[in-house]
């Protein structure tokens, strides 16, 4: 093998080399990317994401409303609904409210909520401490249970310029069927 060809084969292993660590940082990211988005929103409140706290920081003078929304995709055969429509808070106050759900089927399902936030501006300063989005629920043939939610509007809403004039946000779940394996069933 001549000087030459050598140097071309090591060029050429290289190239490979860079190729294949290129396809290996895309699979890695492409496994990353779910979680990695679910963090950023979490942190910016992107998209009305909120957040979640393991305390309150107490309530501040002023108040705004809190409205509740239920939706339920069309393949899960459940009623949901919030047990109030609407709440007047004071920032920075823990508030309990409670959803229903009721399983209208003859058969065990399972379903997991996904929430978001409006305005979407609000969501960073939309906390929650507990909720039943946080898992999946299993109801059982005609069950019906009360699901709370405890959050809390960060007083700081009131002080961003892009939210202080916000006097109403909407917290809005849909509920979706978790589809289990056949092999589980």
């Amino acid at each position: 093998m001549t000087a030459r060809a050598a140097s071309l084969d090591a060029r050429n292993r290289r190239v490979a080399l860079y190729a294949a660590l290129v396809v290996a940082a895309m699979v890695g990211l492409a496994f990353a990317s779910a979680p990695l988005y679910r963090l950023f929103c979490e942190a910016t409140g992107f998209d009305g994401t909120t957040g979640r706290a393991a305390t309150a920081p107490g309530a501040v003078a002023g108040q705004v409303g809190v409205r509740f929304d239920a939706n339920i995709d069309q393949r899960l055969a459940w009623r949901f609904e919030p047990e109030q429509e609407r709440v007047v808070v004071k920032p920075g106050a823990k508030t309990q409210i409670f959803y229903s759900a009721t399983n209208l089927t003859a058969r065990v399902t399972t379903g997991q909520a996904v929430f978001n936030v409006t305005p979407t501006q609000a969501g960073k300063y939309f906390s929650k401490i507990a909720c039943f989005c946080f898992s999946e629920q299993t109801l059982k043939p005609g069950e019906h249970v009360r699901m709370p939610v405890v959050f809390f509007v960060d007083p700081k809403l009131r002080t961003d310029p892009d939210t202080r004039d916000i006097d109403e946000i909407t917290l809005s779940y849909t509920f979706y069927p978790v589809e289990t394996p056949a092999s589980a069933r």
